[in-house]
């Protein structure tokens, strides 16, 4: 019988042939570490700005007047510069999504809000 060892520690490991991990300690430092070195952090952080941008639309987009200064986004905490699609009509207008939740900008400082529909 051979012996395996933890990736991360290097103890002895027991129970079943197919384990990597002697803990679930060791399992959640090993899989934080290697998302860490891949990028992760930076991921969560964009992840984090596209989920708050998606919340702030969809909070003011449940109101009557579907028209709103892009200063009263601004003010929520809204972040114009990540989004997560664009579509582009015939007539040359250009949405910007996060997730299902837009904007269309529209004369001054204003966007018009809009949802997808799919």
């Amino acid at each position: 019988m051979v012996i395996k060892k933890c990736r991360e520690c290097g103890k002895d490991i027991l129970g079943r042939n197919d384990k990597k991990f002697c803990s679930d300690i060791c399992r959640h430092s090993h899989n934080n570490r290697q998302r860490a070195v891949n990028g992760g952090n930076y991921m969560n952080t964009i992840n984090t700005i596209l989920r708050k941008n998606r919340n702030i639309l969809m909070e003011i987009s449940t109101e009557e007047n579907p028209k709103v200064s892009k200063n009263r986004l601004y003010d929520k905490g809204f972040n114009f510069n990540y989004i997560t699609s664009t579509y582009t009509t015939k007539k040359g207008a250009i949405y910007y999504y996060c997730y299902d939740y837009g904007y269309l900008p529209v004369e001054g400082d204003y966007v018009f809000l809009v949802k997808r529909k799919e």
